[in-house]
């Protein structure tokens, strides 16, 4: 993940856990009489809707901060609009051999996204998925909002709407920023195989190979355990999968005198 981006998510968590204990540590709400400016304004931050009902009556200057709650809407007409775009650049980049604008390029040397990466196409095909999947749900909950949910009087502070706005903005230049923009022209960047760093490739020389055998034990699992046919199923794609693991592992170690010894062929510390 880009340092930048890390960073700023990491500090919003730790916003949000600091809310969270202060809330749990207090057990009282702030908009009972005594509570402060400051209290109430921590509260009226921190709820809406039904929520913010209950603490009281909010001091008249908060009330003139706040927005309907069916404006919730907004976001996600906002994540449809943004998301689609961006998901419409990378599908082009991925598939039609196309690049991304210049001003994300340049987005993403300001936040600090490495160019260079030894499985750039993998990652081009996984931020292009958790994309499709972010714009697909963003379709469902505007589709709720317009058609399904029925909108109290409830309200939301203004700060609110504008980081609920800001915030589908921002998850799908997330995503967006995890891929690297060095193939984006669809040039080759090298054709010599390298030493896999990262994740899971810390245990094993296959991740990928583990992670296709986990796939079909879940989908057995699904079906059943007394599901024989499909176990057996398993059993092809384990030993198929091991026997291109051990390959590669092979290879790895042969080409490169370095390479990690204590790094298994296909099962993280089994085999």
């Amino acid at each position: 993940m880009p340092a930048v981006l890390g960073a700023a998510w990491a500090l919003l968590a730790a916003a949000f856990l600091a809310a969270l204990l202060l809330l749990v540590l207090r057990r009282a709400p702030a908009a009972r009489p005594g509570g402060g400016s400051v209290s109430s304004l921590f509260q009226d931050l921190i709820r809406y809707g039904k929520t913010k009902r209950g603490c009281g009556q909010r001091p008249a200057w908060l009330r003139l901060l706040q927005v309907p709650k069916r404006w919730f809407t907004h976001f996600y007409v906002v994540s449809v609009l943004w998301n689609g775009f961006l998901l419409i650049w990378l599908f082009r980049a991925e598939f039609l051999r196309g690049s991304l604008p210049s001003w994300i390029q340049h987005v993403h040397r300001a936040l600090g996204r490495d160019s260079q990466s030894e499985d750039a196409g993998n990652e081009h095909f996984s931020a292009l998925l958790v994309l499709l999947l972010l714009w697909l749900h963003s379709c469902r909950r505007l589709a709720e909002c317009l058609w399904t949910s029925v909108f109290s009087n409830g309200v939301i502070h203004i700060v609110q709407y504008c980081f609920g706005l800001g915030y589908y903005i921002a998850i799908g230049s997330t995503v967006l920023c995890q891929v690297p923009t060095n193939v984006r022209n669809g040039k080759v960047v090298s054709l010599s195989h390298s030493v896999p760093f990262g994740d899971w490739f810390e245990r094993v020389s296959c991740p990928h190979y583990f992670a296709e055998l986990l796939i079909y034990v879940s989908m057995a699992i699904t079906l059943g355990f007394h599901n024989v046919t499909w176990w057996c199923v398993v059993m092809y794609v384990l030993f198929n999968q091991a026997l291109a693991a051990v390959l590669s592992h092979e290879f790895y170690q042969k080409n490169f005198s370095s390479y990690p010894k204590h790094r298994k062929a296909f099962i993280p510390f089994v085999f």
